[in-house]
């Protein structure tokens, strides 16, 4: 197989919507007519419960470390093939094809793609995301820090190769970039206060 198959691999995995598929199977749900009408897990925990959001949550997560380890595997472990899977499965998570490209927020298997080639750079990340989403109350204020400075933190940890600093670096503008209005909403004071209660922004 020609390796450039395992980043179209990778966008198809992770345009599985996961979200929507659950909230469908388990609530008899369309997740994008509830809250904010994102398919990711915060949206599931407004709409089902905390419960749903954290299986969500490691779905995603778990296809993402999956379509990298798979290229991997591949590729013979090229760190050229398994980072630009590691942007393609989070392009399809964002933008999935079974869903007229409408999809989650890419946070999720930015944690789980990345947790695989970069597990000690993405654990301090996780845990400033969960400081800061805490202390704020505002999933989206944890991600957005988070994704800002995690190039860094990869740089900074593991001065890796170019290509998988070139992924990170990409990933985190992707991440922000899906944060686009939550950004402006943080701006104007008007970003909405996280609740982990069902129903509750």
């Amino acid at each position: 197989m020609n390796d450039i198959w395992t980043v179209i691999l990778a966008y198809l995995i992770g345009a599985v919507p996961t979200g929507y598929l659950f909230a469908k199977g388990m609530g008899k749900l369309d997740i994008r007519q509830v809250g904010s009408g994102n398919i990711g897990a915060t949206n599931v925990v407004r709409a089902m419960g905390l419960s749903s959001g954290v299986l969500v949550l490691l779905m995603d997560a778990g296809k993402a470390l999956f379509a990298v380890w798979f290229a991997g595997r591949i590729s013979g472990g090229s760190l050229f093939w398994m980072s630009a899977s590691a942007v393609a499965v989070m392009v399809g998570n964002a933008f999935p094809v079974f869903l007229n490209f409408r999809g989650g927020k890419a946070v999720a298997t930015y944690v789980g793609a990345f947790g695989y080639l970069t597990p000690l750079p993405t654990l301090a990340i996780a845990v400033l995301f969960l400081i800061t989403a805490l202390v704020t109350r505002q999933v989206s204020a944890g991600s957005l820090i988070g994704a800002v400075t995690f190039p860094l933190a990869v740089w900074l940890i593991l001065h890796p190769p170019a290509p998988l600093l070139a992924a990170a670096f990409l990933a985190a503008m992707l991440v922000i970039w899906r944060h686009k209005d939550n950004l402006r909403r943080l701006r104007e004071g008007s970003e909405h206060k996280f609740s982990f209660q069902k129903g509750k922004n």
